[in-house]
This record gives C-alpha cells, sequence and structure tokens, in this order.
C-alpha cells in the first residue's frame, strides 16, 4: 500500500510511494507527530538521480522488518535536494562539520525540534570496511535516545549553536568589491591546481569547472592573458575528448571517477549541461575551435531530444542506472558502454575496426566486465564515416532500456538552459534553440511565477510543486530573461528579470552588509538560514543573483542594482585568492564588473541588413559580460530600454554605440570596426 508519499510531485519521493517504511515527506505534520510520540526524526535526504540513494532503498528501505523496526522508534522523513535545497544545505553543513565529508543519501538523525545529533550518508545493511549497518545505526540511535536523552539534548544544542555561529561569517559589506589584483591572484592560485597532464583541477573525482573556465575566458578577453587561455582550453578539450562527455549523444554526465576523465558517473543533469553548453559556446566564441562548435550543438540537441518536457521546459536529470540486458540487473551505465563484440554484431568487422580505434573500444575495457566507455581521444581523419558510424552506434543504443528521467522542472536550473540556449541559437544561427529558450521561458511564467510575483522552484507534468523558489531559483532565472532579451529585443524579459531582481533586493538581501541569503525573509524557518558565495555544481545563488543584477543594471543604469551587485561581490575579493575553484562564476562576473561591463546599443530598422550585421558583430564580441540592446532610432517616444534611449542613426545609417555606466564612445556605422572593439577573433567563420 503506497504510503504519503504517492501524491508527491517529485519523482525522488514517488520511487519511495511503496516502501514500507511509514515515509512522511518534510513539513510541521511530521515533527508534530515526532513530538506526539516522544521519538526521534529520521531524516534522508536524496535525489533521483542518486546511485547509491538507489542502492541504500533496495537494500533498507525495501527491507520489511527493518521497516517496522524503524516505524515503531522514529519518524521517518524523505526529502528530495532539488525540491528543497534549503533543507539540504542546513543539514549537509552538519554533517560535513561533524564527520569531515558528505554526499547522498544523506542520514541525520534530528529531534523533533529539527535540531541534529547524529549524523551519516550511505550505509550498508551489513557492517562492512568499518561501517556500521544501517540497523545497527537505528539500534545505537534509538538507546541513546531512551538512555541517554540529556546527552543527545546537549550534543544537539551544541551543534545548533555551532551552525548558527557559522552563519555570521559572510559579510558582503566588510569587503570591498575585487580589484584587478584579486583576479590576478585567483589566476594564480588555479594555475597551482590546474592538471598539467589531463586538464581540469586538482584530481579525482573530477568535476567539469563550467564556471571557472567562463572565468578564464573572461579574464582572457580583459587582460589577454594566455595562461588563462590556454588552461581553459585545455580543459574544455580534455573533457570533449573524455568519457565524461557521451560521445554518441552529446552532453556530459556528472564528473568523472578518475582524474583523466576517462570513467564518469554516468547520471547526466540539466544543471551541469547547461553551463557547459554555455561554456564551449564561449569557448568557440573566443577561439574558432571546431570542436568546441561541435560539442556546444551536441549538448544543445542532447537537451532538447532527452530533456525537453511535453510542456517545453527541462527535466532535471538521467539516472546513472539502466537495466543490463545480458545480466537482467540494473547497473550504473549500462546503457553507454560497449564492447568490441556488440561493435562487430552492428557494423560488421571493418567498420567496427575503426569504430574501435576511434572510440578507444578494447578487449580489456575502461570500465567493469570488460566493457570500455567510448572516448574521441584524436580528430577523424575521415569525418563523413566518424559521423556515419556515429549515427549507427546512437540508433542502436536508443534500442537499450534507457536510464530514468527525472522529468520534474526546477525554476534555477531551466534558467540556466534558457540563458545557454538563447544565446547558442543566436551565436550558431539556430533560431530553434531560440524558440526552445522562449518556450521555457513561458513555462516558467506560466506554472512557476505565482500572481503576486514569486516562483515557485519545482514543477512536474505542467502543476507547480508547494516549495517556496530559493535565491538561485529568482537569480538563474533572471539571467536567462536577460539573455533572452538580448538575443529577441523583447523588452517584456528584461522587465521581467527586474521584478524577480526587486524581490532579490527585497526579501534575501541583508541591508546592513549587502550580503544575500539562500532562503527568502519570509520562507520556512530552519535551525539556520542557510547562506553560501561558494559554487557547488551550480552557481552560487549569491553570485548569481551579484551576475543578473549587473547585467540588469548595464541595461537600465540602476544605481540601486549596480550597487547590490557590489555589495554582493565584496566576498569574492575575499575567497578569490584563497579558494578560486570554489567562487568561480563570482571571478567571472567580477570580470564583468572590472570591464564595466560595456553596454552595446545597435539601433536601426529591424528588417536592415546593416543592422543585422552590426547586432552580430555584437554577438560574437568576448567583452566579459557585456550587456546588448537592439532597437528602432530614437524617437518622439521614450524607448522601454534606456540603453537605447538618445541614441540616433549616424548619416541615416544603423549604429552601434559602446558604452560604460552609459558614457559612450564614438558610435560606428562599420560592423568590423565593432568586432575590433569588442574583441571577435579574426578568422572565425562568420566573424568577418
Amino acid at each position: 500500500m503506497p504510503n504519503r508519499l504517492a501524491d508527491a510531485t517529485s519523482p525522488y519521493l514517488q520511487q519511495h510511494a511503496d516502501n514500507p517504511v511509514d515515509w512522511w515527506p518534510w513539513g510541521p505534520e511530521a515533527f508534530a507527530e515526532a513530538e506526539r510520540r516522544g521519538v526521534p526524526v529520521l531524516l534522508s535526504v536524496g535525489y533521483a538521480a542518486c546511485h547509491w540513494c538507489h542502492v541504500m532503498a533496495h537494500e533498507s528501505f525495501e527491507d520489511a522488518g527493518l521497516a517496522e523496526y524503524l516505524n515503531e522508534r522514529f519518524v521517518a522523513v524523505k526529502v528530495d535536494r532539488e525540491e528543497r535545497p534549503d533543507v539540504d544545505a542546513v543539514y549537509m553543513e552538519a554533517v560535513q562539520a561533524a564527520t569531515g565529508q558528505g554526499g547522498w543519501p544523506m542520514t541525520v538523525f534530528l529531534t523533533p525540534g529539527k535540531e541534529p545529533f547524529y549524523f551519516g550518508t550511505y550505509f550498508p545493511p551489513r557492517p562492512r570496511h568499518g561501517m556500521p549497518s544501517f540497523r545497527q545505526v537505528l539500534e545505537g540511535v534509538d538507546a541513546a535516545w531512551r538512555d541517554r536523552r540529556e546527552e543527545v539534548a546537549e550534543v544537539a544544542g551544541r551543534i545548533r549553536a555551532d551552525l548558527a555561529e557559522r552563519a555570521s561569517v559572510y559579510s558582503a559589506g566588510a569587503h570591498h568589491p575585487p580589484a584587478d589584483a584579486d583576479l590576478h591572484q585567483a589566476l594564480v592560485g588555479l594555475s597551482r591546481d590546474f592538471d598539467q597532464r589531463h586538464g581540469g583541477f586538482g584530481g579525482a573525482p573530477k568535476f567539469p569547472p563550467a564556471m571557472t573556465v567562463e572565468f578564464l575566458l573572461r579574464h582572457h578577453a580583459r587582460t589577454g592573458s594566455e595562461a588563462a587561455l590556454e588552461m581553459a582550453v585545455r580543459t574544455g578539450e580534455a573533457m570533449a575528448r573524455g568519457g565524461l562527455h557521451d560521445q554518441l549523444g552529446g552532453g556530459f554526465a556528472r564528473y568523472a571517477v578518475d582524474a583523466g576523465w576517462v570513467v564518469p558517473h554516468f547520471e547526466k543533469m540539466l544543471s551541469d549541461n547547461a553551463l557547459l553548453l554555455r561554456a564551449y559556446l564561449h569557448l568557440w566564441r573566443a577561439t574558432g575551435s571546431p570542436l568546441a562548435r561541435r560539442v556546444a550543438l551536441s549538448t544543445a540537441d542532447f537537451l532538447l531530444r532527452e530533456l525537453r518536457t511535453p510542456e517545453g521546459a527541462f527535466a532535471s536529470a538521467l539516472d546513472a542506472d539502466s537495466l543490463d540486458e545480458e545480466t537482467g540487473a540494473t547497473a550504473e551505465g549500462a546503457y553507454y558502454v560497449w564492447e568490441p563484440g556488440q561493435l562487430v554484431d552492428l557494423l560488421g568487422p571493418a567498420d567496427a575496426a575503426t569504430a574501435a580505434r576511434l572510440f578507444t573500444v578494447t578487449a580489456d575495457g575502461t570500465f567493469e566486465h570488460g566493457t570500455s566507455v567510448l572516448q574521441l581521444l584524436d580528430e577523424p581523419e575521415d569525418f563523413a564515416q566518424y559521423e556515419e558510424i556515429r549515427e549507427r552506434m546512437l540508433r542502436a543504443r536508443a534500442d537499450r532500456p534507457a536510464p530514468a528521467r527525472d522529468d520534474k522542472v526546477v525554476a534555477a536550473w531551466n534558467g540556466l538552459a534558457i540563458a545557454a540556449l538563447a544565446e547558442a541559437g543566436a551565436l550558431l544561427e539556430r533560431p530553434d534553440l531560440v524558440e526552445a529558450a522562449e518556450r521555457a521561458a513561458d513555462l516558467l511564467l506560466a506554472v512557476h511565477l505565482t500572481p503576486d510575483g514569486r516562483l515557485l522552484r519545482t514543477s512536474r507534468d505542467g502543476r507547480a510543486g508547494d516549495n517556496a523558489g530559493v535565491l538561485e531559483d529568482y537569480a538563474d532565472t533572471a539571467e536567462g530573461f536577460l539573455a533572452l532579451y538580448a538575443v529577441t529585443g523583447d523588452a517584456a524579459w528584461l522587465q521581467l528579470a527586474g521584478g524577480l531582481l526587486d524581490t532579490v533586493l527585497k526579501h534575501f538581501t541583508d541591508e546592513v552588509s549587502g550580503a544575500l541569503y539562500d532562503t527568502a525573509d519570509d520562507a520556512e524557518e530552519l535551525i539556520r538560514r542557510p547562506q553560501d558565495p561558494t559554487d557547488n555544481a551550480t552557481p552560487s545563488g549569491w553570485t548569481a543573483a551579484a551576475g543578473a543584477l549587473l547585467g540588469y543594471a548595464a541595461y537600465t543604469g540602476s544605481d540601486r542594482h549596480r550597487t547590490a551587485a557590489e555589495r554582493a561581490l565584496g566576498i569574492v575579493g575575499a575567497l578569490a585568492a584563497r579558494a578560486p575553484r570554489f567562487i568561480g562564476w563570482g571571478l567571472a562576473v567580477a570580470e564583468a564588473l572590472l570591464d564595466g561591463p560595456r553596454e552595446i546599443a545597435v539601433v536601426g530598422p529591424a528588417d536592415h541588413p546593416a543592422t543585422a550585421a552590426l547586432r552580430r558583430a555584437a554577438l560574437l564580441g568576448t567583452a566579459p559580460g557585456a550587456v546588448l540592446a537592439v532597437g528602432e532610432p530614437a524617437g518622439a517616444a521614450e524607448p522601454e530600454v534606456p540603453l537605447l534611449a538618445d541614441r540616433p542613426l549616424v548619416g541615416g545609417a544603423p549604429a552601434a554605440y559602446v558604452c560604460r555606466h552609459f558614457a559612450c564612445e564614438v558610435p560606428t556605422t562599420d560592423p568590423a570596426a565593432l568586432a575590433e572593439r569588442l574583441g571577435v577573433v579574426v578568422g572565425r567563420p562568420d566573424a568577418e
């Protein structure tokens, strides 16, 4: 019989709806029940594409005997971290502080007052490798709760006090906005961590550093640093050629388990792929690399083919696991890996030999049981043959049992996808990508935006969930709307972005320090209000908001929004030298701040070829964080966008104005001159 999770909008919660565990969703009712019964709360946090979450569910939560014990002595609460990043952040901070590590599934025991007192992640069904079994953990916690309640209360109180103390360390007002020296020190720090052999930063496991690559590209554009460009190029190429990148279908897995990008953890997340699409697009824009262009396009096509929902938005993730047809069991990576014999059966001996050489499929394999993760270590000599083989393999793979899809729509991640697809469609002349971005934005407006201008974080099948949007939802959605304005010229998107950013200023910003909180001032009260300026898998809400505020100010001339951006960026100056890998998006926004950012106004009739040529040159420019407004020449009526005000034609011809803080250089009617000002790569196809 289904439990209380049966009606949840989260696919992750629904995966547990038939467990014998008497799960509760997060909410006051669960904690009231724990208080009534006088028992602790087991909080289990995960997400739908999490491999070890599935393992623990099969091993423990589907065990009837263990479930009976659990139900008798605890109130069990299940949380999807993607729906409630605030809950996840608060308790993950406690887990990491107590154990020195974290991960999912996250297992935390709480008092009925939501105070944590015992922590862990995955627990096995039987003791192994020094880890207690999950049953032993339950028994130990139950005994402590029954026999040493005062000790438990003391531990919980200390942890709560420690978390409250940590909440006070981020004070943006205590730091000045980052200066050129700060960003240089960040570059030095990244150079020390750079993997000279494999690209990327640090060792295994290795995550794709999309936000850091964006900083490096912007730093090169502003300063000419060849070291910054080299790190970006080598990292981009290494990721694109390795097993992290789906060589058949496009898109990227979550991370590589090794330092050489060979074997991925196979889940594919919308957030990662949106960020990487934009990073490769900008890598192509900065260098003209055919590989970067190809990867950007294939990633965009992956988003449309495999993650777009019937309502027009984008699903959260594809699972790492799928059914292995040979064993009949669920296995990680089964959908993606190949054996030499499979290539022979599909392609015949000659083409199979070519495919094996192209994609590094060997008898020994690079993954489990002699299978190989596909890589493309060198450019194909015969590109037409490569494409023909790739297409045949992709069609054959489509007949395999596919990984499950978490079709929950997350506002923040769709905002990232909207920005990436809108820019890709404009830069790569793919209007279908711009249309896809607009459809996703329309879904957010119709389903996620409430009549009072607040965002809801998630939806599924066109039905909004109950969870309030957090800071990253407002910031990333605003970023997406700003990108849509830049490529479509529809001022409604700029106005909608402004509304979201006004909510950020009103409900998420500390008026005294300028620091930003992850939750609104009227959100559910947790044991502390979460706040973190550092990047994780996505830009922090803090730095994403700083970027959107800065862009909006560049369009409108708003001192209020620019000042808020500068104050928020104070934390970047404090962290640039100490932790540059974990503040990549903040560093990228800081590059835009130091460059202006440049404000580009193109005026001319919409259907005039010269207007289109100037717009194209502006889009191809690499000036960090530059904004673009295109409109009719100034007339009697005040334009909807302040950047376009008082911008006449020049000699009767369409013209481009390049400005900083609304102070403009001499306008130009020459696309080549505009390109030179904005750093367009000479010799790149269609850049001249």
